[in-house]
């Protein structure tokens, strides 16, 4: 339980981190979706993914650190947690898979590089 409440927790503060003025929105005629990337203040990526009309997250959504460095990747389906999603801390990744918007299982895999999996 202590472990869904720290991925919840991480996953709040990505959505809060959203409100930043850095950000560039473009709706694709093509998938009916508003793309949106966030940018921290040194001009890094923060976040990007995408919207669906009613305002939901949808679709695939990264976050970065202020170095470029990946710390979550995951989707949603109109507005809810889906599938697996992958975080980033140190050397360590943690995979949680999702069902109904609710965590299903964790997976740890310790001293893994970040590299291979960055952008």
């Amino acid at each position: 339980m202590k472990k869904a409440v720290i991925f919840m927790a991480i996953t709040f503060v990505t959505v809060l981190a959203y409100g930043q003025e850095n950000k560039v929105q473009k709706f694709n005629k093509e998938t009916n979706l508003i793309e949106v990337t966030d940018y921290h203040d040194n001009g890094i990526i923060s976040q990007e993914g995408t919207f669906n009309l009613n305002g939901e997250l949808h679709g695939e959504w990264i976050s970065y650190d202020a170095s470029g460095n990946k710390l979550s990747q995951g989707s949603y389906v109109n507005g809810r947690k889906s599938g697996k999603w992958i975080f980033w801390t140190n050397n360590t990744i943690k995979e949680v898979e999702y069902s109904n918007n609710e965590i299903a299982s964790i997976n740890g895999v310790k001293n893994s590089s970040r590299i291979a999996d960055n952008h």
